[in-house]
């Protein structure tokens, strides 16, 4: 136990003039911190004023780019595979990057066998592949030629396919997917899914609506086969037509023929969408009419009316025995073999003549397009026939340009050969030549 000590002193009385401190009315005493920005925090912070963006998005973002380093510096052999490894032709790697709209991007890059099913993986190591081998700096050390032209496509080609919108708009206009190519109707009904189910499955990379229901098989229910139909009857596509859309002249500044170019495309655009619509309104009824399903259903249909109708009760004997039906109906079905067969037979005949006329048709349409250029460009360098010093006015080029649509889709390709060839001896010959072109085809006096 602690002991009291009593100390031998007292303390001495306060001085007069002692008065108490007043008592802090604060447990705290505010000091002023000059913070320097510096810092992951400061950087995170400008950041997200810089974006206008959450702290989520903005960890979202930090991760993506973190991934992005991450797969760039790790050391996997990911050229290890045949991605991107399809044969080069000459006409391919002759190809010019000022022609890009011309150009089949997913061939430039080795996948033409993927096209639309090619996956962002697959496009990112299809280009790496290209970019190694075709280099510009690869070939001058190999062959002392300073030759980028394909390197620029295949430049071009991913930037459109590394794109989901340009990507989009390039394959609405596909060629290398033929959408003509759709089973003729005359063959066996047991091969109705195996030939309808790719075709539906092509029509459905264009839906905004997911999921697409598939085809199905012949063990469908009525409600999915109705489903499927109804599904691709009220279709919303996202196919748009924009990549074909023409440009102004590089270097006009005339307002009316730009006003004009983009009411074409509007209206190019429009027309084109309605095309496809009725297209595959079209496919869809000569599915619904072979469908063996459909033709089942209304099938039971038919006998429940007829059973309802007749109460139940057997019809007419048929007066045949069980062995001349049997007969027949072996009959019916070697002969319905024999169509099978030779519809199947005219049908690769037919798919082969259509592949080459596609083929003819693809190369005097690549080189239409450039006559047809040519002469345009001849027509805005002349400035559309107006004497020196005058503008040409809306009408003007209204005119002129939808004569020269209408004179190239009159002509015959060697016809528009020898019209650009006339056009270049000069202004006053290209007029004399595009108004008789004009007059012998029907096509009023546009350059008269």
């Amino acid at each position: 136990m602690a002991a009291v000590i009593d100390f031998p002193f007292a303390l001495p009385a306060a001085p007069k003039n002692y008065a108490p401190t007043q008592a802090s009315t604060s447990a705290l005493s505010l000091t002023s911190v000059e913070v320097a920005p510096v810092g992951d925090a400061f950087l995170g912070h400008m950041r997200r004023q810089l974006h206008k963006s959450t702290f989520e998005d903005d960890d979202a973002l930090m991760k993506q780019r973190l991934d992005e380093h991450a797969a760039a510096n790790t050391e996997v052999n990911e050229l290890d595979n045949d991605i991107g490894e399809e044969p080069e032709s000459r006409e391919l790697l002759e190809s010019d990057p000022k022609e890009w709209k011309s150009l089949d991007h997913y061939a430039v890059l080795g996948l033409s066998s993927r096209r639309y099913k090619a996956t962002d993986y697959e496009i990112k190591i299809a280009h790496r592949k290209k970019v190694l081998k075709h280099h510009p700096d690869k070939k001058v050390g190999a062959t002392g030629l300073s030759d980028d032209a394909f390197f620029k496509c295949v430049a071009k080609s991913f930037e459109i396919l590394s794109n989901p919108e340009k990507r989009r708009q390039f394959d609405s206009v596909d060629e290398g997917v033929d959408d003509d190519d759709v089973p003729t109707g005359k063959e066996s009904p047991d091969r109705f899914y195996e030939l309808w189910g790719p075709v539906f499955e092509r029509e459905a990379r264009f839906s905004k609506r997911t999921p697409v229901p598939s085809l199905g098989t012949k063990d469908s229910t009525k409600d999915e086969v109705d489903d499927f139909y109804n599904f691709f009857y009220d279709f919303d596509s996202w196919r748009s037509f924009e990549y074909l859309d023409k440009e102004v002249n590089d270097g006009s500044d005339n307002r009316d023929e730009k006003r004009y170019t983009e009411k074409k495309n509007r209206n190019e655009r429009a027309r084109r969408k309605k095309e496809d619509n009725a297209r595959l309104r079209n496919l869809v009824d000569k599915a619904l009419s072979l469908d063996p399903r459909i033709k089942a259903f209304r099938a039971a249909e038919r006998a429940a009316r007829e059973a309802k109708k007749n109460k139940g009760r057997p019809g007419a004997p048929s007066g045949k025995s069980a062995a001349e039906v049997a007969a027949e109906e072996q009959r019916k079905k070697e002969e319905a073999e024999k169509a099978a067969k030779e519809a199947a037979a005219k049908e690769e005949a037919e798919k082969a003549e259509r592949e080459a006329a596609k083929k003819v048709r693809e190369a005097a349409k690549k080189n239409l397009k450039k006559e047809k250029k040519s002469i345009r460009n001849i027509i805005t360098g002349a400035n559309y026939f107006q004497p020196e010093g005058v503008s040409p006015s809306a009408t003007v080029l209204e005119k002129q340009l939808g004569a020269l649509d209408a004179l190239c889709g009159a002509l015959e390709p060697e016809q528009v050969v020898a019209l650009r060839e006339s056009c270049e001896k000069g202004h006053a010959e290209a007029k004399a030549a595009l108004h008789k072109a004009c007059e012998d085809k029907g096509l009023g006096d546009a350059f008269a």
